[in-house]
């Protein structure tokens, strides 16, 4: 009988074990070919602090607040992630359009583009909840 229960214990155990090792290699491998090179010499990261770096001038203590408040729904341990990745394609969109300054609208755009679908029910609340009109919005919306 107790030899029985150690024997399901180990088995238990190993599939534990066997998928959160699966589950951080897919994650690990998914990193790994954002930092490959592509066609430009770049990768998708360098990118990403390019915009950032080229861009971080244009940022007012009102604007990263916006930003903080955007990527609130984003469990804490992703959070620094998903702000990196939504800062990139903001800057990005600012560099395009040579921008003097971040700008609502810029933020928001960029938080479309660099979002999937699920996240932009969140946005459309904190949008009505700031009074602005998300309709505004909408070409980005379905563009994703």
């Amino acid at each position: 009988m107790p030899s029985d229960l150690f024997m399901w214990f180990i088995v238990l155990w190993s599939i534990f074990l066997a998928v959160t090792i699966g589950i951080g290699g897919y994650f690990m491998f998914r990193k790994f070919l954002k930092k490959m090179p592509k066609e430009d010499g770049k990768s998708i990261l360098d990118w990403q602090e390019h915009y950032i770096n080229e861009t971080l001038h244009l940022w007012t203590d009102e604007k990263k607040e916006l930003l903080n408040e955007l990527v609130e729904p984003v469990p804490e341990l992703f959070r620094d992630v998903a702000k990196g990745k939504i800062a990139g394609k903001i800057g990005e969109l600012a560099l395009e359009e040579k921008a003097d300054e971040m700008t609502v609208e810029l933020i928001i755009k960029g938080y479309i583009l660099a979002t999937p679908k699920r996240d932009h029910k969140f946005l459309i609340k904190k949008l009505h909840e700031k009074n602005i009109d998300p309709k505004k919005y909408d070409e980005y919306f379905n563009a994703n």
